[in-house]
């Protein structure tokens, strides 16, 4: 199965998008939009910016876990992994964001 970007209201009421892998796993998601044209664009640059390793920044947290940002070319975050336990689980989600979005259908639950 495909992955897929899921386009959601949160209980604020703005926009989001997350990003699930073929399994159903959510393997990056965004940042709240006011607009939902703005969380389109967002995941527009996901499909872009996860062809290029150096937009990935990998991070330790301060408990000890791994996790990473999808950083666009103006340096803005755009996405947000999950926490990991380990680099090498970190990295397999880095590898699931780049395999899955440039092709991921988009599913708006919003409508």
């Amino acid at each position: 199965m495909a992955g897929k970007f899921e386009i959601f209201k949160d209980k604020k009421g703005e926009t989001r998008f997350r990003l699930k892998s073929g399994n159903g796993q959510v393997i990056l998601a965004s940042e709240g939009y006011k607009r939902k044209a703005s969380c389109m664009n967002g995941v527009e640059s996901v499909r872009k910016n996860s062809q290029q390793d150096d937009r990935f920044e990998r991070k330790d947290t301060k408990s000890g876990k791994f996790m990473f940002n999808l950083r666009a070319r103006n340096g803005q975050v755009i996405g947000t992994s999950e926490t990991y336990e380990s680099a090498k689980s970190r990295d397999n989600g880095i590898a699931s964001v780049a395999k899955n979005a440039p092709d991921a259908k988009v599913v708006d639950e919003t409508a």
